[in-house]
């Protein structure tokens, strides 16, 4: 199974981005985020990555980095217990997931606490790995708080040596060096240094264990044999499954290479025990709408000389921004009312479909509002016609035609056909800049276009 999920972004209700993920299909169970992004955990951590695939075999693993930290905006840099809980709601808002369990792993079993006991009807089952019930507690008591701790004056002005330090503190010692560098990369990836303190500090004001009592789902608490945190993590993992109701402790050997195959099992059994059949849990995916067919406004997007750009970002930077940019895309074409095409598209954009001209040429806006801001620019073009549904694509001479327009477009251009813009009229708020008739490759009958221009 793939341990690169495809990303996507929603927003929270006071304005944050938030980056997310699924693997997997069938109920959710949401991970909400400790230290580290998702990304660079699935990474770096060999255990990790076999936690993820053990619990996407069986269910949809939903993984989402918090505001101003990862992949997520970094607009937004509250990190208090209400903001970490906006993040969650945003995610599991957009996944369309009415209940599911949660998995929360040291400092993200405090938001994971914190909406069980305040959202009981939601959450079907919680499991905590190695988590704890204030961030007072793991800074005082546990062995990797402490030491950290000595580093905060340093952090700003060293903070690649800071996060090397913190990586080889927090890792087993069997991990090697090559782990420890690339767990400070992760590090620095996730967190400019000045957030990762606020971040810190903010954790430490955070104490869910007036809510404990409150959690009535069932609960599994897992702690680890060899913790790198020390003994006041096996401490803090026993408070929680004798203060919870109903919870139960589990003792696993390993966080770095992975746990026994016997672990794994009681994991995805304890959450199948406690989650509702497939027939009638709500998926994340239950209510995405599927592609129109007959007579739709096509929209079809490319990043521009994506070739040229591979070559100076390099492979991975390319593909990490086309990600996000892809996810951000088809977002944006759900929230304009459309329909992304799943398959795959011509190129390296993005197709939609629509029912309306005003939907797809907002959708249109959105987009390059959304190039603007990553360092990959769009060609976007639009044409209305009939199309086939077929297998998660869509198919006909109105996405030929589409295609044909949208790489007629400059860099940051909207081209629609004659035809969008007549069924369009006066409604999408928009002006309309002639563009005379163009021959288009593989098109018998050539076919007048318009640039878009938005009215101030």
């Amino acid at each position: 199974m793939s341990m690169e999920p495809q990303i996507r972004y929603c927003t929270t209700s006071d304005g944050a981005s938030i980056a997310y993920a699924t693997m997997g299909a069938g109920p959710a169970v949401v991970v909400p985020p400790g230290v580290h992004s998702f990304s660079g955990l699935l990474r770096v951590i060999p255990g990790y990555r076999a936690i993820c695939a053990a619990i996407s075999a069986a269910f949809t693993l939903v993984q989402y980095d918090g505001r101003g930290m990862g992949l997520s905006g970094r607009d937004r840099r509250e990190y208090d217990m209400n903001a970490r809980l906006l993040d969650l709601d945003a995610v599991v808002r957009a996944v369309g997931a009415e209940t599911f369990a949660l998995y929360g792993s040291q400092f993200g079993g405090l938001p994971a606490m914190a909406y069980t006991a305040r959202h009981p009807d939601r959450v079907t089952s919680l499991v905590l790995y190695n988590s704890f019930s204030s961030g007072e507690r793991f800074f005082t008591e546990s062995a990797g708080g402490r030491w950290n701790a000595a580093l905060e004056s340093v952090t700003v002005e060293q903070w690649e040596s800071v996060s090397e330090a913190i990586a080889a503190r927090s890792m087993p010692a069997d991990a090697g060096p090559d782990y420890v560098r690339d767990m400070g990369t992760a590090l620095r990836e996730t967190w400019e240094p000045a957030d990762f303190l606020a971040h810190r500090q903010a954790a430490r004001e955070i104490d869910v264990s007036g809510e404990l009592a409150a959690i009535s789902v069932p609960t599994l608490v897992v702690t680890t044999v060899t913790a790198t945190g020390g003994a006041g993590i096996g401490a803090a993992s026993r408070e929680l499954a004798t203060t919870i109701p109903n919870a139960r402790l589990i003792r696993v050997t390993s966080r770095w290479a992975g746990w026994d195959e016997r672990d794994y099992a009681t994991l995805v059994a304890f959450l199948s025990e406690h989650t509702p059949s497939a027939a009638t849990a709500d998926a994340p995916t239950a209510n995405a709408p599927a592609a129109p067919t007959g007579m739709v406004v096509v929209l079809f997007t490319d990043i521009v000389d994506s070739t040229a750009l591979t070559e100076r970002l390099g492979d991975a930077a390319f593909r990490t921004a086309s990600r996000a940019l892809d996810e951000g895309m088809r977002a944006a074409m759900r929230e304009a009312g459309g329909t992304p095409v799943e398959g795959k598209v011509l190129g390296d954009g993005v197709m939609g479909v629509f029912t309306s001209a005003s939907q797809a040429i907002d959708a249109a806006r959105r987009c390059i509002e959304l190039s603007a801001v990553s360092e990959l620019q769009l060609h976007v073009g639009l044409h209305a016609g009939d199309v086939i549904h077929e297998k998660g694509n869509v198919y006909g001479g109105a996405v030929n035609i589409a295609s044909r327009v949208c790489g007629l477009s400059a860099p940051g251009e909207v081209l629609v056909s004659d035809i969008v813009r007549g069924l369009a009229g006066t409604s999408a708020g928009v002006e309309f800049e002639d563009r005379g008739e163009q021959a288009l490759k593989g098109i018998d009958d050539a076919v007048r276009v318009y640039e878009v221009r938005w009215r101030e």
